[in-house]
């Protein structure tokens, strides 16, 4: 399933959202431009777990870049269809989390998303020589806080390869908690000796999972309630 749009008008204009997909559109550019040192900038800005794991290893490398690398893997991208397919999900979900978190906060639960991303994934494959690069991570983080915030926001769908419809209409939870699912499934049946090479599904996990935890945790005392817009068009208050 594919998610298409989202029935859930912002009430301010997101700032960091946009802000994000041209960055990473811009570093996606950047990457192309390098040519045979593409592999070598891959391993240096993404997360490679043996090195977080082997004593040996993480002392040739440093903290200092250990630490640098939880941050920059999430703005590099392995292709077209791995860029594009991040930035259009964080196009669809960030809004509306942005709209509630504010820039500030939204900004926190993003990086602390994708690092937690990071750290789920060095865990379940500690010995992996693959680098880990994408943003997937931190918008899972996203999802995860939009999928406390907003669960009965409605949202449009696709189902492959039947590109231009038909469309179909369900509850955000459904959608969230079915891809939520799939992550589980796949991490699970993932043969370890071949983790890094294809999707980093641990890494949705963590990042999901830390997005929907810390979100309880951002909005605390605000004061604020939430709204998604109904099929009819009626603002009506969202569960929590």
């Amino acid at each position: 399933m594919i998610p298409i749009k989202d029935h859930n008008p912002a009430r301010r204009r997101a700032i960091i959202v946009p802000s994000l997909l041209v960055f990473n559109a811009v570093v996606f550019l950047w990457e192309l431009s390098l040519g045979a040192r593409l592999h070598e900038a891959v391993v240096f800005f993404g997360v490679v777990p043996r090195f977080f794991t082997d004593a040996e290893l993480r002392e040739q490398v440093g903290l200092f870049h250990l630490a640098q690398s939880l941050i920059t893997t999430m703005f590099f991208h392995g292709g077209w269809f791995h860029l594009l397919a991040n930035m259009w999900t964080l196009y669809i979900f960030g809004d509306n989390v942005e709209d509630r978190l504010r820039p500030g906060r939204f900004i926190a639960l993003y990086l602390l998303a994708g690092i937690a991303a990071s750290a789920l994934q060095i865990v379940a494959h500690p010995n992996s020589p693959i680098p880990v690069i994408g943003a997937s991570g931190a918008i899972a983080g996203v999802m995860g806080a939009y999928l406390r915030l907003y669960p009965l926001a409605r949202i449009d769908m696709l189902i492959p390869p039947f590109f231009f419809g038909p469309f179909f209409r369900i509850s955000a939870y459904i959608f969230l908690l079915y891809w939520l699912g799939l992550q589980f499934f796949n991490g699970f049946i993932t043969d370890p000796d071949a983790a890094g090479g294809g999707v980093a599904w641990w890494a949705h996990v963590g990042g999901f999972g830390m997005g929907y935890l810390l979100c309880h945790f951002l909005t605390l005392g605000d004061g604020r309630g939430d709204t998604y817009q109904s099929p009819s068009g009626r603002w009506r208050p969202s569960r929590r």
